[in-house]
Formats: structure tokens, sequence, C-alpha cells
């Protein structure tokens, strides 16, 4: 099914007759391996207000994320929380797009300074289990009434119902970019400079550390501002070592591929997604014996592993959350891809998903 309206996606979900597979551009096949009728939200395209003095943008579900940000940059505007691209590391076609992105809450390097995808939405419209249109949020950030269902559907993965349009605070674009390189640094020294670089007055809005030993920094802001700044950071961290630096036109591209964790694009093995304080980062890199890439200072971890491997198992309990991004399906089945719940938090959830789909029909299981 490919509803090309909200009227037709409420009728299409309303008469269905069994379990729904919601689709956005494709390319985000993660979790639990889904069965049903597949329900395309693609249609629903267009942006539908830009209001570039007010920082403020609405569109369809179904819009590619690359359409809005060439119109963002056109005005020298961005999505604030550099939305990640999956396909490199999943291998998927398709085109995402802005629905998708908000199901997934898709984030990227900059997410350590200016939050996440969810953080930046401020209005949904989406279609529940029912059938019914429900909106919530607006054009403006002050909403105090009733579920805060903007945050809420935010990385639910379409199970708690199917989004038609979107709204966003945008971000200006930076006048210019630096990046600061360390060599060499092992995980606890590399997790060591980051915190000393997030801890200083210089303003960094990416902080990764790359399989090859890399450890990058990048600034942002106005060009005098970022040189100042770039100096003053090196000073900083002279006892990390000798920093190197790179070329301004390889700053954009580079920061996509931390991004997009383009070193495990294509290499055997599955991909794990570990979300945890950057203190604990060595230590877990270290139990898991895998390569791994940093990102948001150390909280964030991408680890490359042998396939079929239960992570948590041989991580054993830790604070944080462990997700299976990429896998065979046997894998996807035999291991729950999102990290389970404690108790109390699973009875919320389940409550809120027999409110929103008292029949169980959108992407059943995918989160289970």
């Amino acid at each position: 099914m490919r509803p090309m309206t909200e009227t037709e996606l409420a009728e299409a979900i309303r008469d269905a007759s069994g379990p729904l597979v919601v689709r956005g551009g494709g390319t985000r096949s993660i979790g639990r391996p889904v069965v049903g009728e597949e329900l395309s939200v693609a249609g629903l395209s267009g942006i539908s207000l830009y209001e570039p003095g007010a920082l403020t943008l609405v569109a369809a579900a179904g819009t590619p994320v690359a359409e809005v940000e060439a119109a963002l940059a056109a005005q020298a505007q961005r999505l604030p929380f550099e939305p990640m691209d999956h396909r490199g590391i999943l291998g998927s076609d398709g085109v995402p797009t802005l629905g998708g992105m908000v199901a997934a809450n898709a984030s990227g390097p900059r997410r350590m300074q200016v939050g996440a995808c969810r953080d930046s939405l401020i209005g949904v419209r989406f279609v529940d289990g029912t059938g019914a249109v429900v909106k919530n949020g607006g054009r403006v950030m002050k909403n105090v009434t009733g579920y805060d269902l903007v945050k809420l559907m935010a990385g639910s993965w379409g199970t708690l119902g199917v989004l038609s349009e979107v709204a966003f605070k945008l971000l200006p674009a930076p006048d210019s970019a630096a990046t600061l390189v360390l060599n060499g640094l092992d995980v606890s020294q590399a997790v060591a400079a980051m915190a000393a670089a997030l801890g200083s007055p210089y303003d960094v809005t990416g902080a990764a550390r790359l399989p090859d030993g890399r450890t990058a920094l990048r600034l942002e802001g106005f060009a005098a501002s970022v040189a100042y700044r770039l100096g003053e950071l090196t000073t900083h961290l002279a006892r990390f070592g000798q920093a190197t630096y790179l070329a301004p036109e390889e700053v954009a591209e580079f920061w996509r591929s931390v991004r997009d964790v383009a070193p495990f694009q294509g290499q055997d093995g599955d991909v794990w997604r570990l979300s945890v304080k950057p203190s604990d980062a060595p230590a877990l890199v270290a139990m898991a014996g895998a390569d791994a890439l940093l990102d948001w200072g150390g909280g964030l971890v991408w680890l490359l592993i042998k396939p079929g491997t239960d992570l948590r198992a041989v991580l054993g309990d830790f604070k944080g959350h462990a997700t299976l991004i990429r896998a065979s399906i046997d894998t996807r089945s035999r291991i729950a891809p999102f990290h389970p719940e404690p108790a109390p938090v699973k009875a919320l959830t389940q409550g809120l998903r027999s409110r929103f789909d008292p029949r169980g029909i959108l992407n059943a299981g995918l989160m289970e």
C-alpha cells in the first residue's frame, strides 16, 4: 500500500485486516524481522512550510531528507542534529525520509552539543493503530498539554503510529569548520583527550576516535573564532601529543564518514551500537575485543564483531544500552536487537502500545 494523502493513510490503517510493515524510504532494516503487508509513506512528500526567519520547517513524513537539506542549505541553515544515513552500514537501497529519520531518532556527531533528533522536533501528525489522526506540538516550542507525543514518537520505530507530518526547529549553518587530529591514542587516552576538549571553553561540536587510532575534534562558527579556538585547543591538548589538522575541504566529508560509521561499511561482521558513559567505554571496548569507533566523546560506541555473537552476554551487566544494528535475519530473530527494558519501563511501553495500537498491527514485534 502506498497512500498519497493523510486521509488515505488513515483509511489504509483503519481497514487493515492484519499486521502492517511500516516503511519510509526502506533504508533502515533494524530490529526483529516483521511480517505483514507493506505500508509505505513515501507518497506523502513535500515541504509545506519553511520560514527561514523563524528557523522553522514543516514537511510530510515521506519527504526525502536530501530534499530538505538542499532547501535549508540554500538559506545557509541546517537540521541541528546531523542525521545519520544508515544505507552504507546496512548495505541498503532507498532514500532516507524525514519520517524514517524521526522514527529512528537518527542523530549524528553534533548530538552531544545540540541534542538528538527528538530535541529539534517541535510537532508531529500521525495516524495511530485505529486509523485516527493525531496532532501534537506545532510550529513553536511551547507545548504543555497531555502526552508529549512529539518526543514519544521519536525513536518509536513506527510501533505507536505512522507519521504523516513533522515540524522542526532549525539552526544557521556555520561560517567555517576545522578539525584537530591526535594520532596514535589508545581508547583510554582518546576518551581522556575528548573529555578534556569537551570540558574546555572552546565549544567543540564533534569528538570521535576512529578504529585507526585517530582522535578528531571539530570546531565550528565564524572563521576568526574558529581559528582562535583551534589554536587555544591545540595548546590545551598538548599533553596528548602533537596535533595535525584536516584540510578545510576535507572536514565535511570526514564527519560524514564518522556519522555514517564508514570504517565498518562493507566489512564482514555484525555491527553493535553502545550508548554508555564515556568513562565506561574503554573497559567495554576491551571486553568486546573488537574494532571500535567512538563518537559523542566516547558516549556512543560502534563495534564490529564476529557474526552471531550475543554482545550483551559478552559484556555482562553494564550501565547503558546495546543495540544490534546490522546482522543476519537469523541473528536478529535469535538475539533481541533492542536492549531489553527493565520491568517498570516495559510495562509503560506495553501500556502505550496498547493505547495507540490496540490491535497490535504496526510493526508488530519489531522492538521486542
